[in-house]
């Protein structure tokens, strides 16, 4: 007997010998149970509000002053120069050192909804829907460029290699899906074309287990490489091809018991199982007239609206967190075009994500969030844009126990800072896990030494006033 095999012998391995005659179904049965897991917390310490989270990312930086914070100061200021009690010593992207003149907002605003809160006329459908939305002005960032901004919002940190807020909830809270990821990203480009890259590592499981992962499927074209067998292959015999090799890492992980390993063994199944079910997920010819017209997609037409209704899909299959990425919103110039096309884009499936939910009971445990990776600043670029600022942006929540039609917090006359009731992304991150049911700053994995945690440890507040 090889000396080093000897040496690796266990009571683990000894009992995993027992369960090695299984064969091919018993071990399906177990992969199952892995993937439809409960989480590493057992119990949870809160009421849970929210059992998944849909997350709607405006990726490129959409200007608050021309989407959901009125500011008639600023119209009346247009083309005057910024006042330097703004602006003096602060931190500015790519206006440093350049004349500042205020640039007015580029369209009116109009009010909606019981307590007629204002938001840009671009929004009618959100606004028709505003009763159900709690609509935050105050929210700040630290990060001022796009990719540790989107860094930061989807990991609490700039610095790349930490868990994203999908990963963290599934490794918290596992899935209720057994053929689907717990964790999926969709993307969208919109028709400006600005196309900037979002990179895989913002979806990343950072140094938790990599089965917690997010997934990526294209809404357009094959929804995940390689999802078809090519030809000669049947589903059975690749079936008995996946039970084979995770039957050897089986056994190699009872020597060894090495997670990434028990990792690789859930994907493979997980990956025979999404050949099955994706195909099931991508085909909404059961939804009906009715519900395309409502979100105003065409089935595989790959926009953001076809995205929102696979979301819902997604969510009504157990998913625990779907986030959705639509590009093109970072407006240096012509901003005033610019956000009218993005207005035509999401505004109608914003609308009908809360509606469908909404008529499905779905909606009072899904939390529903719109947010980019910061706000636009109230000085113009280039006569027409706006620059990346990170101290003022809006962004919005429905669903799963949060008030809706209120306002909360508000920028100074001018938009360029936050004043009242100032919100952090570690804030809006706590408040996502308390309504999951999770306490954020007890939520930790050991890394470096550390008790790291999504919500940061620079004393991060659940927002309670928007809370029901």
């Amino acid at each position: 007997m090889n000396s080093s095999f000897a040496v690796e012998q266990t009571r683990r391995a000894f009992l995993g010998k027992t369960s090695q005659g299984l064969g091919a179904v018993a071990l399906a049965s177990l992969m199952q149970d892995v993937q439809a897991s409960t989480g590493v917390l057992k119990s949870l310490p809160l009421p849970q509000k929210a059992k998944r989270v849909i997350w709607l990312t405006m990726a490129g930086g959409p200007s608050h002053l021309e989407t959901f914070d009125p500011k008639p100061k600023l119209a009346e200021m247009d083309g005057k120069p910024m006042p330097e009690s703004f602006t003096k010593g602060q931190q500015l992207a790519q206006l440093q050192g350049k004349p500042l003149n205020c640039f007015g907002p580029q369209h009116k605003f109009a009010k909606f909804g019981k307590n007629q809160i204002e938001i840009c006329e671009l929004f009618p459908q959100i606004g028709s829907v505003i009763d159900d939305i709690c609509l935050i002005r105050s929210m700040t960032t630290d990060a001022i460029n796009h990719d540790p901004a989107h860094m930061f919002m989807n990991t609490g940190s700039q610095i790349a290699g930490r868990p994203s807020m999908g990963s963290w909830i599934t490794y918290g809270l596992g899935t209720e899906a057994e053929d689907l990821p717990g964790f999926v990203v969709l993307t969208s480009l919109g028709k400006g074309g600005q196309n900037q890259p979002i990179a895989a590592r913002q979806w990343s499981s950072g140094f938790l287990p990599s089965k917690y992962q997010g997934v990526q499927l294209r809404a357009k074209g094959d929804p995940v490489l390689y999802l078809t067998n090519p030809g000669g292959v049947s589903r059975d015999g690749q079936g008995a091809d996946v039970a084979a090799i995770n039957t050897l890492n089986q056994r190699r992980n009872a020597l060894v018991d090495d997670p990434e390993i028990a990792t690789r063994i859930a994907q493979y199944e997980m990956a025979f199982q999404m050949q099955a079910s994706v195909p099931a997920l991508m085909d909404v010819s059961s939804e009906g007239a009715k519900t395309l017209e409502l979100y105003g997609c065409q089935p595989g037409d790959g926009s953001f609206a076809s995205n929102c209704l696979l979301a819902r899909r997604l969510a009504e299959r157990g998913t625990r967190f779907i986030q959705l990425y639509h590009k093109d919103w970072d407006h240096h110039g012509g901003v005033k075009d610019g956000v009218a096309l993005k207005a035509q884009e999401i505004d109608r499936a914003c609308m009908a994500l809360i509606t469908d939910l909404k008529q499905r009971g779905m909606l009072d445990d899904t939390l529903i969030v719109w947010a980019g990776e910061f706000g636009r600043t109230p000085m113009s670029q280039g006569g027409s844009g706006r620059d990346h600022h990170n101290k003022a942006m809006s962004v919005w929540l429905a669903g799963a126990g949060i008030q809706g039609g209120i306002v909360h917090g508000a920028t100074d006359d001018l938009g360029y800072a936050a004043v009242e009731k100032i919100t952090t992304v570690h804030d809006l991150h706590a408040t996502m896990l308390h309504q999951l049911g999770i306490q954020h700053d007890a939520f930790t994995f050991k890394f470096q030494g550390l008790d790291a945690r999504l919500s940061g440890v620079e004393g991060a507040k659940v927002i309670k006033d928007i809370l029901a």
